[in-house]
Parts: structure tokens; C-alpha cells; sequence
């Protein structure tokens, strides 16, 4: 039996070493979709276009332009003569922000009774990038707003030490995106490569129209199903390493758990989404079609994950379902243990989440692919 699994298995990489396209694009494309990812959400958001309209020309008008420019959170364009300059140019995306300085900005300034007012337009349709720049400007505003109070009452800062909350941040301490978008990304691609790797394993052999000789040969159902699984398990487990290697080299991303926990873990992941993958493969009569399930079975995923959403702030229904999608249950695992050192004193809940999911995939899987084969 093993003599028989064992050239099943030659076979299979004798397949991917023909079809080399394939098995480069899911493991270096998900390696450089990891680098891009990470590269992308570790740095700051600065340089926001951003135009101003001064109908003010003052002092006060332009020590806010100076004040907004320092942030570094924006690109201040050339000056907007007018509000159409601005909406043009917001509707063809071509700013992220636009402020107004209405006329009297500085005489409102001066004034110990005047109330100066600044009109901030943001493209929400960029919502990430307009999140960034009201933090930032309503930052500046609300600083502003402390020195012109104090200096119409004739005040020292020092005087005023109101209520002063001590902050401390556990786990992402600079609250970089990174720390919490490249271990997501890690997670699903793993997902996605053993996904897409199982899936296509008889989707190929029917289409190539090897199955059937496949079948008559003196191989039982379960010893091709095990041939055909194991490649997808040592693609997908040295996947996970080399990912977890560059995270780690080139973003600094800590791994304060256990390693070895971790790739148990991520091994025993594997296994549940190979199950779904070899269901993949048998309903599919194509390799497309088997790409286009993969994908509509990881998009399904990827919603309950968390990773775009949080599934804490999801409604009841939908936080209920999540419990029964593995990846939901792997995406906490991995971030669990890379990020805030976690063991299974604490992660135990969703590990066994994760075995019964995967003794009831499995289980269903194997049945289901036995039954196809016999």
C-alpha cells in the first residue's frame, strides 16, 4: 500500500513539474502578494492631496495652511481659486481633501468673543485615506483650540493640567496596520494555495482525461485519495514556513509563541481545507471551473474571518455562522500565537473548533470522494 501511494505521489509532482505554472503562481504570487501587502500597510499615511480655498488671505489663514502642511499627513496643491476648482477635482479623485477659509477667519481669531470656523471636505469615497485625514485635522483643530482659549483668558498652558488618561497599548504598540493585515494575509493565503492545490488535483485528470485510467489501475479509492493529498499538504506546510521566514525578516513582525504550536496547528488547517479542496475537484469538470470554486469558497471565507470585518461587530446571525468556518477559527489561532504569545490554555476553544470542523469536513470529504471514485 505504501509502495502504491508512494508513485501516486511521484506522480503528482511529476504533474507539477510539467504544469510548473501553476504551482509558481500560488506560491510566489501569494509570496509577492505577502511582501506588497506588508510593504504597503507598515508605512504612515502621508501626502494626501489636499487644495485650500482662502477667501481670508491672512495671517491667521496662512499659519492654518502651515499649521495643516506640517501634519505631513498632507500634499497641499496649488491654491484653488474657486469651489468648482475643488469639485472637479474631488470627483475625478484627484484630491482626498479640500479646506475652506471663509472671509473674517483672522478678524473671528482676534475676537474674544469670536467663534472661527473652517469648512473641511474629505472623499469618503475613500474612506481609509479620509479616516487619516480627519484624525489629523481634527488633532490640529482641537491643539488650536486649547491655544486660543488660553490666550483669551490670559493663561498659562502649565496652569491647566486637566484630566490626563495614561495609554498603553499591548501586543502592536505603534498600532502598525501591518501587525494585524500581514498575518490575516499569511493566514488566507494559506488558505487559498492548499485550496487551490487540492481542488485542481482531479479537476486535471479528468480534464486531461487521465481519471479514468487512473481508475482501473489496481489502486484503491483511498489510496488515491491520500496521493493526491499529500503534495497539497507538503506545498501548503512549506508555504506557511517560508511566509512566516519573510514576515519576519522584512517586516519585523514578532512571533512571541510557539513556533512549533503554530505549525501543528497550521498542519492540522491544512488538513481541513484539503478536504474541501478534494470535494472541489470531484464536482469540477475543469480546471476553470475548479479555480472559480476556490475562489467563491474563499471569498465566502474571507467575509467570516474578520480580516475586512470585524465578526464582533457583525450582526447575531452572521457572528453565529462564523463559528462555522474554519478559517475564522485559524485567522485568531495564528495572530493568537504569533502576536500576543498565546498557548492553548487560552486558544483551546478554538482548536477544538477547528477538530470538529475538520472530523466532519474530513469525514464528509472522504465519503463524498470515495463514493465519486467507486
Amino acid at each position: 500500500m505504501i509502495r502504491r501511494i508512494a508513485s501516486l505521489v511521484v506522480k503528482e509532482f511529476i504533474h507539477l513539474r510539467r504544469d510548473w505554472w501553476m504551482p509558481a503562481f500560488m506560491v510566489f504570487g501569494g509570496l509577492l502578494e505577502l511582501l506588497l501587502v506588508g510593504w504597503a500597510t507598515s508605512r504612515p499615511i502621508t501626502n494626501l492631496p489636499m487644495l485650500v480655498l482662502d477667501h481670508d488671505i491672512s495671517a491667521s489663514s496662512r499659519e492654518i495652511v502651515t499649521a495643516l502642511e506640517n501634519t505631513t499627513t498632507f500634499d497641499l496643491q496649488s491654491p484653488a481659486p474657486d469651489l468648482e476648482t475643488i469639485e472637479r477635482a474631488m470627483d475625478r479623485g484627484q484630491i482626498n481633501v479640500a479646506v475652506v477659509i471663509p472671509a473674517g477667519f483672522a478678524a473671528e481669531m482676534a475676537s474674544p468673543l469670536g467663534h472661527p470656523e473652517l469648512f473641511v471636505l474629505l472623499n469618503g469615497a475613500e474612506s481609509i485615506a479620509a479616516t487619516e485625514a480627519l484624525r489629523a485635522i481634527e488633532g490640529l483643530s482641537t491643539a488650536m483650540g486649547q491655544e486660543l482659549t488660553l490666550q483669551r483668558l490670559g493663561l498659562d498652558e502649565a496652569l491647566l493640567s486637566g484630566f490626563d488618561p495614561s495609554v498603553r497599548v499591548w501586543f502592536n504598540e505603534a498600532l502598525s496596520e501591518a501587525l494585524y493585515t500581514v498575518p490575516a494575509e499569511l493566514a488566507l493565503m494559506l488558505e487559498f494555495t492548499v485550496l487551490v492545490f487540492a481542488a485542481l488535483s482531479f479537476a486535471r485528470e479528468r480534464e486531461l482525461g487521465t481519471l479514468e485510467q487512473l481508475l482501473v489501475m489496481p489502486f484503491s479509492s483511498l489510496e488515491i485519495i491520500i496521493g493526491k493529498s499529500i503534495p497539497a499538504v507538503l506545498v501548503g506546510f512549506c508555504d506557511i514556513v517560508i511566509m512566516i521566514f519573510l514576515v519576519q525578516v522584512f517586516f519585523g513582525l514578532p512571533m512571541r509563541g510557539s513556533l512549533a504550536l503554530l505549525l501543528i496547528l497550521a498542519l492540522m488547517y491544512i488538513f481541513v481545507e484539503l478536504g474541501k479542496g478534494l470535494v472541489i475537484s470531484v464536482v469540477s469538470r475543469t480546471q476553470h471551473q475548479a479555480f472559480l470554486w476556490v475562489f467563491l469558497v474563499g471569498f465566502i471565507d474571507l467575509m467570516f474571518t474578520g480580516y475586512a470585518i470585524p465578526v464582533e461587530s457583525m450582526p447575531v446571525g452572521l457572528r453565529f455562522m462564523a463559528n462555522f468556518v474554519p478559517a475564522h477559527h485559524w485567522l485568531t489561532i495564528f495572530r493568537s500565537v504569533m502576536l500576543k504569545g498565546a498557548g492553548l490554555d487560552v486558544l483551546w476553544p478554538h482548536v477544538l473548533a477547528l477538530v470538529g470542523l475538520g472530523l466532519v469536513i474530513g469525514g464528509f470529504s472522504l465519503s463524498f470522494v470515495r463514493r465519486a471514485l467507486d
